[in-house]
């Protein structure tokens, strides 16, 4: 089955080869005719799992839709060629592949594409480079952030704060909170506002800012509904308990359902106590 495809690739790019060619009577390379047949060319490769085979594929694929200015298309032989390279576990070269393909799907004027193209990037990247992620994460935010696409920019950007904090950025991650919580303000989704000032407070904490933290809350009175919810009570309760060097109040906070079940990477009760110097 796999020499079957192989050779069937091989004749793909036969065809490929004698589309560029040109004649007397053939004065220009069919450049879509012969990208065309390098596509197939590369399917055939990537069932026999001849995956450098199908990557070299794709990128000529790519270069002869580039001659023929369609960009897309040469964009989305590029990202192909970078899975290419996650089969065989290459994982920075993929990256590389992929954000290549996103600079053309911009310069297409498809920058949705790209924003999700970079998306799945950083899920590709992040089990084993949290940098990297945190990078492509923010890049796709920035892009959906240009095209008016709050929801989805807000989504990447929490992807990014998350891993902030997991890398212990924590500076970083209170200014990527910051631009959630605004976010959040501007599609009025207020609930979420809450929540990402919990995230500022129990982070500001962390880095032994109280002043940081009591301002959050202090601001977030504005928030219509904060006044009174489950979230500022337990953050007043918090800062009280921080203030006044009570652990065992803090501990209650920490270990209420409202921190618990927050994302771990931001929550986690012996975080907190080890940043404010309650342990």
């Amino acid at each position: 089955m796999a020499a079957q495809k192989i050779n069937e690739a091989h004749e793909h790019i036969a065809k490929a080869e004698k589309c560029l060619k040109t004649s007397l009577t053939k004065w220009k390379p069919d450049f879509d005719s012969a990208a065309s047949e390098y596509a197939k060319a590369a399917v055939c490769f990537k069932n026999a799992k001849q995956y450098d085979q199908a990557k070299d594929a794709y990128l000529k694929e790519a270069e002869y839709h580039t001659e023929n200015k369609t960009l897309f298309h040469a964009a989305k032989a590029i990202e192909q060629a970078g899975m290419m390279m996650k089969e065989q576990k290459k994982m920075p070269e993929a990256i590389q592949y992929i954000e290549k393909a996103c600079m053309m799907y911009m310069e297409n004027g498809t920058p949705d594409t790209a924003a999700m193209a970079l998306d799945r990037a950083g899920k590709l990247i992040e089990p084993i480079n949290l940098e990297k992620a945190v990078d492509l994460y923010q890049k796709a935010a920035g892009v959906f952030e240009n095209e008016d696409r709050l929801r989805q920019a807000v989504e990447l950007l929490g992807k990014a704060s998350r891993l902030l904090v997991r890398l212990k950025r924590l500076d970083e991650a209170a200014v990527a909170l910051q631009k959630e919580k605004n976010m959040y303000k501007e599609i009025e989704n207020f609930p979420m506002c809450f929540k990402k000032t919990t995230a500022q407070v129990l982070i500001h904490l962390h880095r032994g800012d109280y002043v940081a933290a009591d301002k959050c809350v202090r601001e977030s009175y504005s928030l219509p509904g904060y006044s009174g919810s489950e979230d500022c009570v337990a953050m007043e309760t918090l800062l009280q308990g921080y203030d006044e060097q009570d652990e065992d109040q803090v501990y209650r906070v920490c270990n209420s359902p409202l921190l618990k079940y927050m994302d771990n990477d931001v929550s986690t009760a012996d975080m907190l106590l080890l940043g404010t110097g309650l342990k």
